[in-house]
């Protein structure tokens, strides 16, 4: 079941995270400036070839340095540009700090990368009010205890949520409820909707709709042509609409999940299925061992900047079938990906059962899917007796 206009969720971002995470760590440990307020970038070894900007100050912002340029042309337009190496150690303590501090609140947190999240403050709006007055409080909170800034979002759904947050920055709340969306989301650029990536809107202003109201405002049939089964969403997105739920990982819950990290930057969608295929096999392997279905499938993708994006999807039938958990895991991926470049992918599988009840629709053939379940036992048998390489699908091959 999806959100209601009478939910509530927030959507929490640090404000340049690994900056500012740095800063904090050097005041700490006395150093005198804060260099959120000079000329400073989180920078990669330039003597490995790994020399781009990955976070920058304001002050460097508005000298005209962006993310992932080289720290070289960084320093052409900024001459007192101070570097400073990441700390991935260091980020991911302040990260469980601020996450620790916000389940203090509610446990229905979701996670979206290390620096942001989703909460669902329906459910505990009765203990602390008025949510505006609440976001301002944490807020406050965390710059008191923790040192650091966080824009807060606050809408009906997670996507007028994540929308809201990215509004003016630093250090502020702002809502965009249901009654809000025409006023504020259709006047920006199509560019600045979550979930739209360079491709996207680029195809987008050549069909001369430049704004989301544009996009809100077209007929989903006729972007079809465009789009295919992204058409629909894209509008919808548009509108505001959004029904996905707050996804919560549970210590106890149960599942299965794998991921891997790449060794260079993927950038389409067959060099990310083809890292998925491999995954897949292997998380419904691991569950068809345990005589498990499973009710929910979930991909992660991690881009080069080390953002997380995850989506998840429950299923009409539970499954084991490697073929149906790759054709579902495709789709996700496809609705989840923005076009950024890839260096993790990740699949799980979760809300097990132990019998597989199946709902036939009108289309099905009951017979296919017996026939993939049984070749799927076929083939774990002789991987098990001769090795994982022996043999695959031709449908593998093909991929």
């Amino acid at each position: 079941m999806g959100v209601t206009m009478s939910d509530i969720i927030m959507h929490i971002d640090v404000n340049n995270a690994f900056l500012s995470w740095t800063a904090v760590d050097l005041l700490n440990k006395g150093y005198k400036t804060d260099i959120r307020n000079i000329e400073s970038i989180i920078g990669g070894d330039e003597t490995k070839r790994k020399g781009i900007v990955l976070a920058k100050s304001m002050v460097a912002k508005r000298k005209g340095v962006k993310t992932a340029q080289t720290i070289r042309d960084a320093k052409r337009k900024c001459v007192n540009l101070q570097v400073f190496p990441p700390n991935y150690k260091l980020y991911q303590e302040m990260s469980n700090k601020l996450f620790n501090l916000i389940a203090k609140y509610t446990p229905d947190i979701e996670k979206l990368s290390i620096d942001e999240c989703f909460i669902d403050y329906t459910k505990v709006k009765n203990l602390y009010g008025d949510p505006i007055k609440f976001a301002y409080k944490l807020k406050k909170e965390i710059k008191e205890k923790l040192g650091f800034t966080v824009n807060i979002g606050i809408a009906n759904n997670k996507l007028c949520a994540k929308m809201a947050s990215d509004f003016l920055k630093p250090d502020r709340v702002h809502t965009l409820f249901e009654n809000e969306i025409e006023s504020k989301m259709y006047p920006l650029a199509i560019e600045e909707l979550y979930g739209v990536g360079k491709s996207t809107s680029k195809k987008l202003r050549e069909l001369q709709i430049n704004t989301i109201g544009d996009l809100a405002n077209s007929d989903p049939n006729i972007l079809y042509k465009y789009f295919k089964n992204q058409a629909a969403k894209l509008v919808n997105s548009a509108k505001g609409i959004d029904d996905s739920i707050i996804m919560i990982k549970r210590k106890d819950a149960e599942g299965i999940s794998n991921s891997t990290t790449t060794s260079y930057n993927l950038n389409t969608l067959d060099e990310i299925y083809k890292f998925l295929y491999p995954l897949v096999e292997n998380v419904s392997l691991s569950l068809r061992k345990k005589g498990k279905y499973a009710n929910q499938v979930g991909v992660i993708l991690k881009d080069k900047n080390f953002k997380s994006y995850s989506h998840q999807r429950k299923l009409k039938n539970p499954t084991s079938n490697t073929d149906e958990i790759y054709s579902i895991a495709k789709e996700l991926i496809k609705e989840l990906w923005n076009e950024e470049k890839i260096r993790l992918v990740g699949v799980s599988l979760s809300k097990f059962s132990s019998e597989m009840s199946h709902q036939m629709s009108l289309f099905e053939n009951i017979e296919k899917v017996e026939n993939n379940n049984e070749l799927d036992k076929v083939l774990d048998k002789l991987k098990e007796i001769y090795g994982s390489n022996i043999i695959n699908k031709a449908s593998y091959f093909k991929k």
